[in-house]
C-alpha cells in the first residue's frame, strides 16, 4: 500500500469454475460492514469531511488480498483508493467497481440506536452507510479476499475504486480521479456501482430486482433576484423578495412534460409485459400516467424518471422585518433527463422570468446505459441464480452517483450493488433517512451474487 500514482500487478492465479464465496467471506461482509460505519465519514459540503481513516480501512484489506492499492488525495485528509486486479484475457475491457467512503449528516437524536455504532442487532446492522452505501464497499473487500484465499482471478480487468466525496461535489473524489488520474483507469469501458439489483416487493407477490441502466442529469441552481432596497413600509414594486418568490413559485409548480428515452421505454415494456398490460409506448398519446395506475406500487420505480424535475430546497433574503432587502437568494435542486439538458435550460429562462437570474451551481450530465449488452446479461444471470423467483428489470436512477464522473473516461455506468430484501424493508426511504440499517442475509445474498457477476463480466 503507498500513497502513489501507479496501479498495482494483481496476484497470479487460476479461477476455478465452481470457485464462490465462504463463510470467512460471509463473515466479512458483515464485519466490514460495520466497522466501515464506525467510521465517521461525514460529508457536510463545502469540504468539510475526512474519508481517510475508511479509506485506509480499505486499502490494508486489499493489501492483505495481495493487491497494491494506491490512496490518492486531491485535499488532504479526502483520499480516495485505486487498485487493479489482472484478468486472465488479456485482451477483454476492464471493468471498474467502484464505491463511495463519505456519507451524509446524521442527526442522533433521531434515530433508534447511535448512527456510527454499527450495531448488530437481530440479524441487521444499522448505521449511516449501511445501504449508501459502505455495504457495497465491504461486498467488494469480502469478494475480493476470498479470490486471493481462493485463487480466482475474473476474466477481464478489475479496477476497484474506493471514492471521497461522493455525497457532495465528487471534486475530491470520481472528478478528481477522473481528471487528474485517468491512467489508473486505463482499458475501463464499463462501471458499476450503487443502487441496482435490489430487491422491490410489488405488493403482489412478486419480487423485482431493478439493475440501473441510466441516471437523470444534475443541474442544482442558484437563483438571484435583484431589486430597489428601502424602507418596509413604502410601497415598492421592484422588491426583490417579491420577485424571487414569484419564480420559486412558478418552478414549484411547473408540471414537466413526460419523455421518455430508451431505458426508460424498455423498463415500461417489460414491466407491462410482466403484468400482462399492453403498452405500445410509441403510438401517438400514450398515456404513461395511464400505465402507472394499472401497475400500481411498481410504478414507483419508473415514474420519477419520465419527467425532469426543479425543486426549490433553499431560501435567503433580508437582515430586518422593516428593511426591503435589494438582493434575495435561493437555491434549486434539478433534475434533467438524458437528452433533456437544453429543454431543461430553456424552461427555467421562462419559469424565473426577466426579474431573476440563475445560474448551474453544480452540473453533471444525465447517464444512459444498454440494456441489451452482455455486460447488463451477466448480471441479469448472477442475479437469477440466487433469486430464481426474483424478475430483473432495468430502471433509470431519478439521482446520480461516480458514474457521472467515470463516464468522462468513457466509463459506461451501471447500478448494481446486490440486496436481497425482505417484504416491508423500506429500501429507498433508508437513503439518507433516519435507522438507516440493511440485514445482514441481505449482505449474505449481495456478496455471493457480486461474487458470480464479477468472475463472469
Amino acid at each position: 500500500m503507498a500513497d502513489r500514482n501507479d496501479s498495482a500487478d494483481a496476484a497470479e492465479g487460476s479461477t476455478p469454475a465452481s470457485a464462490g464465496v465462504d463463510a470467512t467471506a460471509l463473515d466479512e461482509v458483515v464485519e466490514f460492514t460495520s466497522d466501515l460505519i464506525r467510521i465517521d465519514t461525514t460529508n457536510r459540503g463545502d469540504g468539510d469531511c475526512r474519508e481517510r481513516p475508511a479509506a485506509e480501512y480499505a486499502a490494508e484489506r486489499l493489501a492483505g488480498a495481495g493487491l497494491e492499492p494506491t490512496l490518492l488525495e486531491r485535499t488532504p485528509g479526502r483520499t480516495n483508493v485505486v487498485a487493479r486486479i489482472a484478468g486472465t484475457d488479456p485482451g477483454a475491457e476492464a471493468l471498474l467497481v467502484h464505491g463511495h467512503l463519505d456519507v451524509v449528516p446524521a442527526e442522533a437524536a433521531d434515530w433508534s440506536v447511535d448512527p456510527f455504532s454499527g450495531e448488530i442487532r437481530d440479524g441487521v446492522v444499522w448505521g449511516r452507510g449501511a445501504i449508501d452505501m459502505k455495504n457495497m464497499d465491504a461486498m467488494i473487500l469480502a469478494v475480493v479476499r476470498r479470490w486471493a484465499r481462493a485463487g480466482v482471478r475474473p476474466r477481464r480487468d478489475i479496477v476497484i475504486a474506493f471514492t471521497a466525496d461522493e455525497e457532495a461535489s465528487a471534486v475530491d473524489g470520481s472528478g478528481f480521479l477522473a481528471d487528474s488520474h485517468p491512467e489508473l483507469f486505463e482499458g475501463c469501458t464499463e462501471g458499476i456501482s450503487e443502487s441496482g439489483a435490489f430487491t422491490f416487493h410489488d405488493g403482489r407477490g412478486r419480487e423485482l430486482y431493478p439493475i440501473a441502466a441510466g441516471e437523470r442529469g444534475t443541474g442544482w441552481l442558484k437563483l438571484t433576484a435583484y431589486g430597489k432596497a428601502g424602507h418596509g413600509s413604502k410601497v415598492n414594486p421592484d422588491n426583490a423578495v417579491g420577485h424571487l418568490a414569484g419564480a420559486i413559485a412558478r418552478i414549484a409548480q411547473h408540471r414537466w412534460p413526460v419523455r421518455l428515452t430508451p431505458t426508460v421505454r424498455a423498463a415500461l415494456v417489460e414491466l407491462a409485459s410482466l403484468y400482462g398490460l399492453d403498452a405500445d409506448v410509441d403510438a401517438p398519446g400514450f398515456d404513461v400516467d395511464a400505465l402507472f395506475d394499472k401497475l400500481g406500487p411498481v410504478a414507483d420505480l419508473v415514474a420519477p424518471t419520465v419527467r425532469g424535475s426543479a425543486n426549490p430546497t433553499m431560501l435567503s433574503a433580508g437582515y430586518k422585518i422593516n428593511v426591503i432587502p435589494g438582493e434575495a437568494t435561493a437555491h434549486v435542486d434539478g433534475r434533467y433527463l438524458p437528452g433533456g439538458e437544453e429543454e431543461f435550460r430553456q424552461t427555467l429562462d421562462l419559469l424565473t422570468g426577466p426579474d431573476v437570474n440563475w445560474e448551474f451551481h453544480h452540473r453533471e450530465v444525465a447517464l444512459q446505459a444498454p440494456v441489451d449488452s452482455p455486460t447488463y446479461a451477466r448480471m441479469r444471470a448472477a442475479v437469477e441464480e440466487f433469486a430464481p423467483e426474483g424478475h430483473v428489470v432495468p430502471y433509470c436512477m431519478s439521482g446520480g452517483t461516480d458514474a457521472k464522473q467515470f463516464s468522462r473516461l468513457g466509463i459506461t455506468g451501471y447500478g448494481f450493488a446486490p440486496l436481497k430484501l425482505p417484504e416491508g424493508f423500506d429500501y429507498q426511504a433508508l437513503f439518507h433517512g433516519v435507522d438507516e440499517r440493511v440485514p445482514v442475509e441481505a449482505l449474505h445474498f449481495g456478496v455471493r451474487v457480486l461474487d458470480r457477476f464479477l468472475r463472469t463480466a
